[in-house]
């Protein structure tokens, strides 16, 4: 068979609040018995991958912490990769503190190396004023992501850790280097977790402009779920498409379509070869 790994998406790809999407929990335990690599990719920061397998759990995924790849976990690395044992300054919750941790870096309130960005529910404007002078003398500025809001269910939204650094932005004149979707770095680190080379890598997500677009900028095979945030009649707004769009998840429990997906970049070298 074809070697092939997935990134999964998940808020508006397996899940909506704290119900399973119909046909994701039967799609995924389904990957794990046939042996599929897969990972979960989150932009949510907040969490840490142990609690988030554990919402999983709940739900009935069959799934294990080692499944799931944050934007903490991404940035955490990142930045461990450029300043081994370094020094910052965090806007953001436990998921985030705690990769940093793992990753040899110390939490400090003055002169950091980094003041790094993460969601929150409780930001208050003093940490934000002490991250705008700390980057003013010289801290690097570091998103683990960029999007704007975040759904919290029942249609509603909450700023996001994007809204957190245009904010910063503006004020310091400093642009972020974000590391989560759809960053290449972000993507690059879980291709090479799952040990899978550029063309046996498949992406589903539900939103445009992170999952399909850095999933498309490196090369791997797209699949967008209509069941989260983008919609049919978005797709005309893009200047890129995804190579399959499916109205959910649960029509990748059709063996043919998902034969289709796992072959593609097999057949595309079959077409470059003849």
């Amino acid at each position: 068979m074809y070697k092939t790994g997935f990134l999964i998406d998940m808020d508006g790809v397996i899940y909506k609040g704290s119900e399973p999407i119909p046909g994701a929990v039967a799609f995924i335990n389904g990957l794990k018995q046939k042996k599929f690599p897969f990972l979960f990719l989150t932009n949510n920061s907040q969490r840490t991958s142990r609690d988030v397998c554990y919402k999983l759990l709940k739900m009935g995924f069959n799934v294990s912490d080692e499944d799931i790849f944050t934007c903490a976990m991404a940035t955490a690395r990142y930045l461990a990769s450029k300043t081994p044992g370094g020094t910052a300054y965090v806007i953001g919750e436990g998921g985030l503190l705690n990769e940093l941790h793992n990753a040899g870096y110390s939490i400090v309130d003055d002169h950091p190396d980094y003041v790094v960005i993460g969601e929150g529910r409780t930001i208050m404007l003093e940490s934000v004023d002490k991250a705008i002078n700390m980057i003013m003398k010289g801290s690097k500025l570091i998103a683990t992501n960029l999007d704007p809001n975040c759904p919290v269910g029942g249609g509603k939204y909450r700023a996001g850790c994007g809204a957190f650094v245009a904010m910063i932005e503006m004020a310091t004149g400093k642009r972020a280097f974000s590391v989560g979707k759809p960053s290449p770095v972000m993507m690059r680190m879980a291709r090479k977790t799952l040990q899978l080379a550029t063309d046996e890598t498949i992406m589903i997500g539900d939103t445009m402009s992170t999952d399909i677009l850095g999933a498309g900028s490196m090369g791997f095979t797209t699949v967008l779920t209509l069941s989260g945030v983008t919609k049919a009649e978005d797709l005309e707004q893009f200047g890129y498409a995804p190579d399959f769009i499916i109205p959910s998840i649960h029509d990748l429990l059709n063996e043919e379509l998902f034969d289709q997906v796992i072959s593609k970049h097999a057949e595309d070298r079959l077409v470059a070869l003849g």
